[in-house]
This record gives C-alpha cells, structure tokens and sequence, in this order.
C-alpha cells in the first residue's frame, strides 16, 4: 500500500513538473530592450543607446560634460531635480535620410520633444532654432499645450498639427515613436501611427512656419540634414531602443 502511495505521488510530481515545463515553453520570452531584432539587423538598423552609457551622444555645443541625463535600468532619461546644468541632448552623429525609432515615456504634464536636422554651431543657442521638432508631450494634463494641435503629442511642433485621433498613453507608460526623412519629406509616428507629414522643400512648408511662432528663428527648417537631439525641457522623460536605420 505504502508503495502504491509513493508511486502515485511520484507520477503526480512528474506530472506536474512536465505542466510546468510546457507552460514555461509555451509563454513568450521577455522583451530585451536596446538590441536588434534579426529582422532589423538585416534590415540594416543601428543601435544608437546601448543601455548602459552615452556613447553615441553629447550635449549640444558642451561635448562630454556634466548634464541632467543619466542611464539607469537600460534608460535614458533627463531628471529634473537636476539644477543647472540642463541642455540637450545630440547625436554625434548627422543624418540626412533615414528611419528612426525610438521608445518614450514621459511624467505628469511634462514636455520634452526629438528634434531633426540641428545644427550644432555657436551661434545657434539651442536646437530648437534650427531644428523641426516631434513633440512629446502628456496631452491630458498639459497645463498650457492640450487642444492646441501643433504643439500636443506628434506634432511638428509650432508648425505642422498633429492627428488628433492619435493619443499618447498616459504619463508614465511607455510609447514608440518613429521618424521618417527622405529626400526632404518627414513623416511622423506615433504608437504605429501617422500623426503629422511636411515637404520640407515645399512652399506649404515656408508658408507654416512664416504662419506660425518658429518665423522668429531666421535658420529653422532650412535644412533637411543635421543631427537629432533629445529635449531637456526640465521634466522627467525616458527613452530606450533608440535605432536608426540609413535609407
């Protein structure tokens, strides 16, 4: 009897170990953030965060100095608590066409952007004047950009509106980004979808920004080649699985 009992025991743990098991096959494997699928690597897409350090960018006009960008758990981000020492920051490198991708989540009403085509010079005191902007934004709780399109999430921001059936999740949950320019036409993604488009050669183009706030900036928009910057706008925002791929 005691060994009918040890038996049937022994088949009940089995049993339940190969359940286990099968389980565990049958759940899909956790997402590695900062990497390349295969299908990217073949697709020739390049990592530009490697979760751990800042190579493959600086602050804007500083080079490697000290800034409110730090690297923890496999993301970038901008603390705010930080004092004086914000800017932005850019990539060492300039790009002309290309597709770039990118995760981003953001704090309770806070604002920050990626910003194209910058030119790093002197004479240029911020990113923003050269450069158009994609706003990131919590659209929600935005205390003054909610209901104004060229300047909520996914927006060419001051210039071009954004779609509005297109809403960022809310604060503090993550969110993809994608930015397409090729041969001057920029397309604009958010969470998979299309949320603004521009011909930066076009006179619709000119005509928005003469339209709009960035016509105080001489050389905005000029250009459809430069490096891409990561706003300081001096609140909590996190990126991670930041590629490019050249087009």
């Amino acid at each position: 009897m005691k060994n009918d009992k040890f038996q049937f025991t022994l088949v009940s743990t089995l049993a339940f170990v190969s359940m286990l098991i099968f389980s565990c096959q049958q759940q899909p494997a956790a997402t590695s953030h900062n990497t390349l699928t295969d299908a990217e690597q073949k697709e020739g897409f390049k990592i530009l965060f490697d979760g751990k350090t800042l190579h493959n960018w600086h602050i804007y006009n500083k080079g490697d100095t000290a800034s409110a960008w730090k690297v923890s758990n496999g993301e970038l981000w901008c603390d705010s608590k930080v004092k004086n020492i914000h800017a932005d920051l850019i990539s060492d490198e300039p790009y002309q066409n290309y597709d770039f991708r990118y995760e981003w989540k953001i704090a309770r009403a806070g604002n920050s952007g990626v910003i194209i085509n910058v030119q790093e010079d002197a004479k240029h005191g911020a990113t923003f004047v050269t450069g158009p902007e994609m706003q990131l934004e919590d659209d929600e709780n935005s205390p003054v950009h909610k209901g104004h399109p060229t300047q909520m999430a996914g927006s060419i921001f001051n210039v071009v509106p954004t779609n509005e059936s297109v809403k960022p999740k809310p604060f503090g949950q993550w969110n993809t980004g994608r930015i397409v320019q090729q041969n001057g036409k920029l397309t604009l993604w958010l969470n998979d979808k299309i949320t603004a488009t521009a011909d930066l050669s076009s006179t619709a183009w000119k005509q928005a920004i003469q339209q709009g706030k960035m016509q105080v900036y001489p050389d905005f928009g000029k250009t459809t080649q430069g490096k891409i910057a990561l706003q300081d706008h001096l609140d909590n925002t996190y990126f991670r699985d930041i590629r490019i791929k050249k087009l």
